[in-house]
């Protein structure tokens, strides 16, 4: 690519962001780094009858907390700010009356109303589509239909308008997608869109094409959702004068609901016990709270990991990818056109790939606050080697401490173990292995487990008529890791104290 790349994530401050709406963002960051690009963040805050108090920053902090650094936005601003729409106000009226001049574009002067009329008629007449566009703007309130002297009265009057994009009639026009290949649209099927408001604001497709332009935007990466804007946004470039300089684009498959059938929603998650949402989100207006991956426990790298997944193959059997890694191999040209089905259960797996990778000791240092919620507190290479024992087991943080038995013995046994395990003869048994285990001098893991193993050979006794009873003493489980590295880890001391505690109970 000979000029340098530029994408934007522009999102509306209308609400928290869904989850794809963080894979649009990620897509276009590991498009852009892998093309030694940019990344821009714009907030395309037009709709201020829609703007959510807090939901702009809600965004800002969901991008940071996944590592999403723009080159440039509403926070470290470049040479093309400001980054925020409702800012950029008075830079877009120029543009309306540009495509007035220019023919490509028409005032409007039909009121809600009228225009609801027009709608109500159509439906009784079994046209229930009705569009504002080539073909009924000519039974309209508009300066196509009004004497010139009519229109310039109307707008000295302070007349309530709109300007529309006057589209042409009957026109093949072609656009290629990246992702979709050629996409080929009839101008007659392209309404009339509201470019410009009476209030001085710019809808989405002016601004969005004329901010992009600004900008230097070279390929627009955005939802499929989109993709019936994109000819009318292709049709406003050429009637800026702009189409030399119009940037790709793609637009993304949509993320489904688990089983496939549409896309997902808030309310899946909440039918399903999912989040949809990457931080939790509290609706300023209703109160009501929708969970968070960073809330429930989700590493943001695994959460990006994931997104990735859900559209993108790199072509290979690896799954897991460092951000450095992604950006080396994602390209467009592997991304599908169908739609990706979100897996909650692999969302999970993810998780718990990243947290066996990371070393115990980042691990102490992540379990310390759960375990100062209950109260516990250990040496650092305690919990060290506790994170050892627990992160094979768990697939959150929080779950490697839900085993209370590391920081104190045993308040209940395990009455299923007892039931089935429990046998006549099994406390003399323990009696026995106690007897080994107190003379056991260096008491590590490697002595405990050789020692044990020399006293089921030596009695003849089996694993499982010996093991389940000293597991349900000292843990009161009825399985877990391994015991030799339990014991070595709680201390001698501590391992006979519960034996002859449980035994106690059992009598």
């Amino acid at each position: 690519m000979s000029e340098k790349v530029r994408v934007r994530f522009a999102p509306s401050p209308t609400g928290p962001l869904h989850m794809g709406g963080v894979r649009t963002a990620l897509y276009n960051y590991l498009f852009a780094k892998h093309n030694g690009g940019d990344f821009l963040i714009r907030i395309e805050d037009t709709d201020q009858t829609r703007y959510v108090p807090g939901a702009e920053q809600y965004i800002l902090d969901s991008l940071k907390w996944v590592g999403l650094t723009a080159d440039e936005g509403p926070e470290n601003p470049g040479d093309c700010g400001p980054y925020r729409q409702s800012e950029r106000k008075d830079f877009y009226k120029k543009y309306a009356q540009q495509l007035i001049d220019s023919g490509w574009g028409y005032y409007a002067f039909d009121t809600p109303e009228e225009l609801d009329e027009v709608r109500n008629r159509a439906k009784e007449m079994k046209m229930p589509n009705w569009q504002y566009n080539s073909i009924t703007r000519s039974a309209m309130k508009n300066s196509l239909t009004l004497s010139e002297d009519e229109v310039k009265q109307r707008l000295a009057n302070g007349d309530p308008y709109v300007v529309r994009l006057k589209a042409p009639r009957n026109e093949e026009l072609r656009l290629h997608d990246l992702i979709r290949g050629w996409v080929v649209v009839n101008t007659s099927n392209i309404d009339d869109k509201v470019l410009f408001k009476g209030d001085g604001m710019p809808t989405y497709h002016l601004a969005n094409v004329v901010d992009d332009h600004a900008m230097r935007i070279t390929h627009v990466i955005r939802g499929e959702e989109w993709l019936p804007s994109a000819p009318t946004h292709v049709l406003l470039y050429r009637a800026l004068g702009w189409e030399d300089s119009m940037p790709s684009f793609a637009h993304l498959p949509l993320i489904l609901k688990p089983d496939g059938n549409g896309k997902l929603s808030k309310r899946d998650g909440d039918r399903l016990g999912f989040p949809v949402f990457p931080l939790e989100w509290t609706d300023p207006e209703s109160g009501e709270v929708s969970s968070g991956y960073r809330q429930k426990g989700y590493f943001p790298e695994a959460f990006i990991n994931m997104l990735a997944f859900l559209g993108w193959n790199p072509g290979t059997e690896k799954e897991l990818y460092t951000i450095d890694e992604l950006i080396a191999d994602f390209t467009l040209e592997r991304v599908g056109k169908a739609g990706a089905k979100f897996d909650a259960d692999k969302t999970k797996w993810f998780n718990q790939q990243y947290l066996r990778a990371k070393s115990n000791q980042e691990l102490a240092e992540l379990v310390k606050p759960y375990l100062d919620k209950k109260g516990y507190s250990a040496s650092q290479s305690f919990l060290e080697t506790f994170c050892g024992l627990q992160k094979e087991r768990a697939t959150f943080i929080e779950e490697m401490v839900d085993e209370s038995f590391y920081f104190e013995a045993p308040k209940e046994l395990d009455s299923d173990t007892v039931a089935k395990k429990w046998k006549p003869d099994t406390a003399a048994i323990i009696e026995q292995l106690k007897v080994i285990l107190l003379n056991i001098a260096d008491f590590n893991e490697d002595h405990i487990e050789m020692e044990f193993k020399k006293f089921l050979d030596s009695n003849g006794y089996g694993f499982g008529k010996v093991m389940p009873g000293f597991r349900l003493l000292v843990t009161g489980k009825g399985m877990g890791p391994s015991m030799s590295a339990i014991c070595a880890l709680i201390g001698k001391d501590e391992v006979i104290s519960r034996i002859e505690s449980g035994l106690k109970k059992l009598r």
